[in-house]
């Protein structure tokens, strides 16, 4: 019984993922102004790093944990990169 239940969980945890990516594919290609399209993208790799975390979880294989956590730590940087970019104009003083 448990087991199904995390299987179906599971499963709907990723689809809704996977909708939440589109929605913020969307933003990114609709987003009025800069500050939304980073926002889209920041949005984009949180929901891809979770959607590597539950299949993960679905598989119990621990590569999958590794790559979620490499692709959180380039996100944060790539994030604060253009943040840094869009308030200066400059990543790099």
């Amino acid at each position: 019984m448990s087991a199904s239940v995390l299987f179906w969980g599971l499963g709907l945890a990723q689809l809704l993922l996977v909708c939440a990516m589109g929605m913020a594919a969307w933003r990114i290609v609709r987003g009025p102004r800069a500050q939304d399209r980073v926002l889209g993208m920041d949005t984009l790799y949180l929901n891809g790093m979770l959607l590597i975390v539950v299949f993960g979880v679905r598989t119990s294989s621990p590569l999958y944990f590794e790559a979620a956590l490499i692709i959180g730590m380039l996100g944060f940087a790539a994030t604060v990169a253009l943040s840094k970019f869009m308030m200066r104009g400059e990543v790099i003083e």
